[in-house]
């Protein structure tokens, strides 16, 4: 009983996490657009449709003090990468994004 108890726990817990950064909005624009290419602020704005420099930086800083992502500063450039959580949440993503293919395509007629 134990074990069943402890492997709930962390189901849960590790469905909190990530329900948790997903829900925001942008966060999964973000990360797909950094781990696409998109590493330097502007490219990153440039890739995401509609928002703001405000809602941008405010969420770069949020994926920075959950250690999602990193920011390196080298000289005048800055650049953001995606830590190893990351990359397991784009992971996840790519996973939805199958799921919709494959169970939920349009069935729009032309």
């Amino acid at each position: 009983m134990l074990v069943r108890d402890n492997m709930e726990t962390k189901i849960i817990n590790g469905f909190q996490i990530v329900q948790d950064l997903i829900k925001l909005r942008w966060i999964p624009e973000i990360l797909k657009s950094i781990h696409l290419g998109n590493r330097r602020y502007s490219e990153i704005l440039k890739s995401i449709p509609y928002i703001s420099h405000t809602e941008l930086n405010r969420k770069l800083n949020i994926l920075i003090e959950k250690k999602v992502i990193e920011k390196e500063s080298n000289g005048d450039n800055t650049n953001y990468s995606l830590l190893s959580f990351g990359e397991d949440l784009v992971h996840i993503f790519e996973h939805l994004e199958d799921l919709e293919d494959k169970y939920f395509q349009s069935t729009e007629t032309v």
